[in-house]
């Protein structure tokens, strides 16, 4: 029976000690959140919904982002025990320089539309936590302010290569002249992606003032007044605006960029370069060919391309080809540090974040990107403390498995069905669209030669109901038996076999070929077994 006393208020002093109250409303919304999540909800209580809109959305039906974040979800740790780690290490080099973790902010357009202190915000976080910070061509802070911002930590920039190519040297020369070290060169950007959320809002620097614009603006006085009470906003590092954000990156882009451009970018630039928006392996192979410093394999957060490459099933092959040749970068989808640990252990030098570097802005400003950088470095050493690894170049293949849920289909099935396609007789439907061909005999007479039976029997008919053989080639082995019993039955066995030759080798080519196919890669690399490559 339980026994039951009256209450001592010295031991229920000790057990309700109340939370100091914290003064200041932006360091109370902040000090609730612990995830980026936490933070994007707040930023969207905060701010309009064209510019949250213009962060949170991406091209057409926005399937590329979806997927992005869906294969950071897809992903199984394997922890290790017993290895006494009460501390971790997460710095890293990167670029020919130090970061203090392996992330950086990612360029960003528009972004003192999100918030008032735009830029300078982002770049004096990252350089008081120790990472890079960087710039885009399309940003709203110039290049000489974001190096007074963060005088003393790593710039980057990003480039478009614009119509006007004039535009872009001078752009090069005036961030080599800052002292910024590394330049992104653009090239997942001919013209503009099709982003319905910006059309539908109206979104446009400045912005376009409707009835819904106001309504909506009403309950977010603070983004209004921060809005109207600082300098204009514009593209600080180019001379016109105005327009859609559409229109205006297919004022600015220019589809005829070629290798003669990043040449002429390379040749200018005497920092490190490195390309951004890499999606198959034989571009990253080319460019590895081609010396640049690095790659940042992405599909510009989705914003582009719809059903474009996931970065992150792109990036274990494409670490395996060219790692050893220059560094790999990644970005698109990561909101959680253990999405920045497991792209390391696949493969990846340095990963780069987006749009949870702007819930952060919209959620606080200077304060809320400081608290994104801590949320994600929490969430980094906490997940290296539990795979039990203490630096980050202990993490390996061995510590991720990608989870297979979207599995391209074999390229074999659809070879072998055009090879079936090319194999039946064309001749078999002449006769029943020319009515005359009934009363020659002669018409008739190709359905029923010899060599169009023996071309029918020698087509891999059967490879399409086999799709998971035919991965492994198994349908030209298949072959044989009926190659036999046709050279049983000729007339000339010689000849006949003479003839099958060119069908075995053709299917024998597209067999080894298929195996070697940027699609089967894929497939490995999102199957549980890849991830000990």
């Amino acid at each position: 029976m339980v026994k039951r006393q009256f209450p001592n208020p010295i031991e229920l002093a000790e057990l309700m000690k109340f939370k100091k109250p914290t003064m200041n409303a932006t360091d109370r919304r902040l000090e609730k959140a612990l995830t980026i999540a936490d933070l994007r909800t707040i930023a969207q209580r905060r701010t309009p919904k064209a510019p949250f809109d213009y962060t949170e959305g991406s091209a057409e039906g926005e399937i590329s982002l979806k997927r992005a974040r869906q294969a950071f979800e897809d992903v199984e740790f394997h922890p290790s025990i017993l290895r006494n780690v009460p501390v971790v290490d997460t710095t890293t080099t990167v670029l020919g320089g130090q970061s203090s973790m392996p992330f950086g902010i990612a360029p960003t357009g528009f972004t003192r539309m999100m918030q008032t202190e735009g830029e300078t915000a982002g770049a004096g976080a990252a350089g008081a936590a120790g990472i890079p910070f960087t710039l885009s061509t399309l940003g709203t802070t110039s290049i000489e302010d974001v190096k007074a911002a963060n005088p003393t930590g790593r710039n980057w920039f990003q480039l478009y290569v614009m119509k006007d190519r004039e535009v872009s040297y001078n752009l090069v020369r005036r961030a080599a002249e800052a002292g910024f070290d590394t330049l992104f060169f653009t090239v997942d950007t001919p013209v503009a992606g099709a982003r319905h959320r910006d059309k539908r809002n109206g979104f446009s620097i400045p912005p376009q003032l409707t009835p819904g614009t106001v309504i909506n603006a009403l309950p977010r006085p603070a983004w209004w007044i921060n809005f109207l009470t600082t300098p204009k906003l514009e593209f600080a590092s180019l001379s016109s605006t105005g327009g859609t954000v559409g229109e205006l990156l297919n004022d600015a882009m220019d589809p005829t960029i070629s290798f003669d451009d990043l040449a002429i970018i390379r040749s200018m630039w005497p920092g490190k370069l490195v390309v951004k928006g890499v999606q198959t392996v034989d571009d990253a192979k080319l460019l590895a060919d081609l010396g640049v410093d690095g790659v940042v394999l992405s599909n510009h957060g989705g914003r582009q391309l719809d059903r474009a490459p996931i970065p992150f099933h792109l990036l274990p092959s494409v670490a395996r080809e060219v790692g050893n040749d220059m560094e790999v970068q990644i970005d698109t989808g990561i909101m959680n540090g253990a999405d920045i640990v497991a792209s390391i252990a696949l493969g990846a030098d340095f990963t780069l974040i987006g749009r949870a570097y702007l819930y952060g802005l919209m959620a606080g400003g200077r304060r809320g990107v400081d608290k994104t950088i801590s949320i994600l470095r929490t969430e980094i050493e906490r997940t290296m403390k539990l795979l039990e690894v203490s630096t980050l170049d202990e993490l390996g293949p061995q510590h991720v498995t990608q989870l297979a849920r979207l599995a391209p289909i074999p390229r074999t099935v659809a070879d072998a069905a055009a090879a079936t396609a090319e194999s039946k007789p064309r001749t078999v439907r002449t006769p029943k669209a020319a009515p005359a061909a009934k009363t020659a005999p002669a018409a008739k007479a190709p359905t029923k030669t010899a060599p169009a039976k023996a071309a029918t029997k020698t087509a891999p008919t059967s490879a399409p109901a086999q799709a998971v053989p035919a991965v492994k080639a198994v349908p030209a082995a298949k072959a044989a038996p009926a190659k036999k019993a046709a050279s049983a039955k000729a007339a000339a066995p010689k000849a006949a076999a003479a003839k099958k030759a060119p069908a075995k080798t053709a299917a024998a080519k597209t067999a080894a070929a298929t195996t070697k196919t940027p699609a089967t890669r894929s497939a490995a690399s999102a199957a549980p077994a890849a991830s000990a490559e």
